[in-house]
């Protein structure tokens, strides 16, 4: 081979590299782009799985129950939680209820606003033992908006749900008999709440 010949290979050899090695460069960017894009929106995800499918407990949201009661008593317990920060006492008017699945249910809980301003939190929810999660059905809760509290109020708050009588036929549940309903309330605005003291935070369960 002349040497003009090994010259221009040498090019052309060069230049097919310099094409691999920016394919590769922008293949890597695009995965890179493509992994920031699924860990951005994880949390969305995450939060829509488990309401799909009562994953960690989580509870299921229904328009009305349409279900028929069986004869099947489950006993819930009610639990109550307050986080640092806020300035509320929170907890259920009753430790627990024995619950006929397949029956729409009331049960109340009550918070004050034990300091002197108006002051905003938010509920978090799960039931135990979490298989329970994908048959506990809330039809109307506290917990689907933000509450705000006025100085020194004090409020009744309702939960409507019931039991779908599928959870007979699924083995994780069908022998279980109690099961607990946990709340707990955060802060919606960390900052107007850090000056008025916590209360201590209720724990309840029966």
């Amino acid at each position: 081979m002349e040497k003009g010949e090994t010259v221009q290979q040498d090019n052309q050899d060069a230049a097919k590299a310099g094409r691999n090695n920016r394919r590769a460069v922008i293949g890597c960017l695009a995965a890179l782009g493509v992994m920031g894009a699924i860990t951005a929106a994880s949390p969305t995800l995450y939060t829509m799985f488990c309401k799909a499918t009562g994953y960690g407990g989580t509870t299921q949201r229904a328009d009305s129950n349409t279900s028929s009661a069986i004869d099947r008593v489950v006993t819930v317990r009610f639990d109550s939680n307050v986080a640092p920060g806020l300035p509320w006492t929170f907890k259920p008017d009753v430790a627990k209820m024995d619950v006929k699945v397949g029956e729409t249910t009331l049960a109340f809980y009550r918070a004050t606003n034990n300091s002197d301003k108006p002051v905003k939190g938010h509920a978090i929810f799960n039931v135990t033992p979490e298989a329970f999660g994908s048959y506990f059905n809330k039809i109307e809760c506290f917990c689907f908006t933000e509450q705000t509290l006025q100085p020194n109020q004090t409020v009744e708050m309702p939960v409507t749900f019931f039991l779908d009588p599928k959870l007979v036929e699924d083995k994780s549940t069908a022998s279980l008999s109690e099961l607990t309903l946990s709340y707990s309330f955060y802060p919606s605005e960390p900052k107007a709440t850090t000056a008025a003291a916590a209360p201590p935070q209720p724990k309840t369960g029966g």
